[in-house]
C-alpha cells in the first residue's frame, strides 16, 4: 500500500559526477538536494546529549492548539491521519469500507505486547504528547507547524497505535514519570522519544534529561534514527 511505503520513508539522492562541467539542470538539482534534511543516526547516549535542557512552560496550552486528525498523507483516500496510521501499522490488514470504516485486522501494541483485533480499541499515541511538545517549544510555533506535528507520518515513531489503556495511563507524562508497562519496550521507547524530540527541535527539562541519561546507560545498543522535520 502507498501509505505503508510513504510513512517513515527516508529519501536519499545519488548523484553521478561526470568529468565534464555539470549542466545548469544538474547544478539546480544539486542546489535543491543540498537543502534536504540529512538523516541522523546516533547511539542513544549521544542523541540524548544533543537535547537542549531548559525549563518547561505550559502557559496558554489547549489541545485545540494542535489540529488533528487531518486528511493525512493522501487526501483522496477518504482516511484521516488516525486511520492511515492504523492501516500502516496493522500486522493483518483490516477491510476498508466507505468512509474509511475499518473492520477486522490485527495490531500489536508494543507498549504492553497486547494483540488487538478491533481498530476502535486502539489509540494513536503521540510519542511526545501534545502538551509536552507545547511545553518543550511548540508554544512558539505557527498553527500550521503544530498541525504538521500532530499529524506527523514522516517518521514511524511519531504516531504509534497502542492499547487505549496504556495511552491514557501515559497521558501527557514524559519518561521521568511514565514508561511502557512492558520492560522489554523501554529501550525502544526511549530511543523513539529522543528521536521525536530531535526531529522537531524540542527541548527537555532537567528531570526529563536525567531520566533519559539513566536509560541511555542501560540501553547501550540502542541506536536513534531521525530526520529533522521540514
Amino acid at each position: 500500500m502507498i501509505i505503508n511505503l510513504l510513512r517513515g520513508a527516508t529519501a536519499f539522492c545519488l548523484a553521478l559526477t561526470p568529468l565534464a562541467l555539470p549542466s545548469p539542470t544538474a547544478m539546480a538539482t544539486t542546489a535543491i538536494s543540498a537543502v534536504v534534511p540529512v538523516p541522523e543516526v546516533l547511539p542513544l547516549e549521544d542523541a540524548v546529549g544533543k537535547l537542549p535542557v531548559t525549563e518547561e512552560d505550559r502557559t496558554g496550552y489547549t489541545r485545540d492548539s494542535f489540529r488533528h486528525w487531518n486528511t493525512g498523507l493522501d487526501a483522496a483516500d477518504g482516511c484521516n491521519t488516525r486511520n492511515e496510521v492504523l492501516l500502516a501499522e496493522a500486522v493483518q490488514e483490516p477491510a476498508v469500507a466507505a468512509g474509511c470504516k475499518l473492520t477486522g485486522g490485527k495490531w500489536l501494541s508494543y507498549y504492553d505486547n497486547v494483540e488487538v483485533l478491533e481498530a476502535g480499541k486502539l489509540d494513536i499515541d503521540h510519542m511526545v504528547p501534545l502538551a509536552e511538545a507545547w511545553d518543550s517549544g511548540a508554544n512558539t510555533w505557527t498553527s500550521t507547524r503544530r498541525e504538521a506535528y500532530a499529524n506527523d507520518q514522516g517518521a514511524a515513531a511519531s504516531l504509534v497505535a497502542v492499547t487505549a489503556r496504556t495511552n491514557r495511563s501515559k497521558a501527557d507524562q514524559d519518561p521521568a514519570t511514565w514508561m511502557p508497562p512492558l520492560p522489554d519496550a523501554h529501550c525502544r521507547y526511549i530511543g523513539e522519544w529522543t528521536a521525536t524530540k530531535l526531529r522537531w527541535g524540542l527541548t527537555v527539562d532537567q528531570t526529563e534529561a536525567e531520566a533519559l541519561k539513566v536509560y541511555a546507560e542501560t540501553c547501550e545498543t540502542t541506536i536513534v534514527h531521525y530526520n529533522p522535520a521540514p
